[in-house]
Formats: structure tokens, C-alpha cells, sequence
């Protein structure tokens, strides 16, 4: 079975530092694995997601990108920081993300921002958000400034570092739980 690794931008710019993040740590952990690697960009995105306040009022577009949230085998979640938190987009994407869907999903969180000073984002924001659907997230985080890059290119090599270290994590976790999965399927549920 292909390992289906989805990336999330929380952007709604293009062109984008955190797609651009996103994208590469997506492609990073999806290649060693021979997986499938994709990004939804919240900038097409938006249109099909925010004129719902409730799942059961998305279209047949909306439905497709919380399905395929909620069954890729690990997600890369970035956003840019905004007014010292992730983007009011991305809130209302997770709030249409059924509770329960993320339980033991691999995440590897990012941020971009203009400064330095915003550098905690992953910790006191992200983290708590992805842990509240009880996904894994990994203990790498990335955060990178926009000197870190050239015309909306990643060129700082401490960054690179760590996107290869956040990749190598994600793809061990991703091996480890597809062991256990195919060694000791899941118990079987009574009482519903």
C-alpha cells in the first residue's frame, strides 16, 4: 500500500515561503518511503472551506479536501505566522476535521514569519492544536524567516538541516506504525 503523505499550507498568498516549506518537507518524507507526496494550498482551498460553518454544509470540492486530511498516512502542517498565531484559515479547516480522525497521525509542524521573534509558533500554537486530535507530533519543528529565503526559495542550509532531520523522524514514525499495522492488526471493536 503507498504511503500517502499530504501537506497543508495555510497560507492564502501565492506565491508562498510556506508553501514552499511545506512542499519540500512533503516531498522529503514521501520520497525515501515511495510514497505519494501533495500539498493543498489554503489560497485555492478557501473558496470550497470557509462558506461552510459546519461540515454538513461543504460541497462535493470541501468534502474531498477534509477526506483526504483525514486519511493521509501523515500530514505536514504549515502556516505563516499571522498577528502572532497561524492563519484564521487554517483554525476553520481543523474545525471541519472530525476529532477523532488525526488519533496517531504522524505531523510535522512549520511555520514562516518576518522575524525571529515568532520563532515558538510550532509549540504554543500548532502543537496543541494537532494535539487535540491526538496526532503525533513529531519532535522537529521548522520555523523560517523570510531571510532564510531568495525569491521564494529556501537557501538557508540550518533550515535544509532540519528539514532533512524532520523528514528522517516522520518517515522512521510512518515505518514503525506500518510495521505494527501489518504485524498486529488492530482489535477488533464491541459494543459500537
Amino acid at each position: 500500500m503507498t504511503v500517502r503523505i499530504l501537506g497543508i499550507s495555510g497560507s492564502v498568498r501565492r506565491p508562498s515561503r510556506t508553501t514552499t516549506l511545506v512542499a519540500q518537507l512533503t516531498r522529503r518524507i514521501a520520497g525515501p518511503l515511495g510514497g505519494t507526496g501533495e500539498v493543498i494550498e489554503l489560497v485555492d482551498a478557501a473558496p470550497h472551506l470557509l462558506s461552510a460553518l459546519e461540515r454538513d454544509a461543504l460541497g462535493e470540492i470541501g468534502q474531498d479536501l477534509i477526506n483526504r486530511i483525514e486519511t493521509a498516512d501523515a500530514l505536514v502542517v504549515g502556516t505563516p505566522v499571522y498577528r502572532a498565531s497561524y492563519t484564521g484559515a487554517l483554525k476553520h479547516l481543523f474545525d471541519l476535521v472530525d476529532h477523532r480522525a488525526l488519533s496517531a497521525r504522524p505531523v510535522v509542524l512549520a511555520a514562516t514569519g518576518g522575524s525571529t521573534l515568532h520563532g515558538l509558533v510550532t509549540e504554543h500554537q500548532l502543537r496543541p492544536l494537532l494535539s487535540f486530535f491526538g496526532a503525533l507530533t513529531l519532535p522537529t519543528t521548522l520555523y523560517a524567516t523570510e531571510a532564510d529565503f531568495e525569491n521564494f526559495a529556501l537557501t538557508d542550509p540550518a533550515i535544509a538541516a532540519r528539514v532533512e532531520r524532520a523528514a528522517r523522524e516522520a518517515a522512521q514514525l510512518i515505518e514503525a506504525q506500518r510495521r505494527v499495522s501489518t504485524t498486529h492488526p488492530a482489535p477488533i471493536a464491541i459494543g459500537g
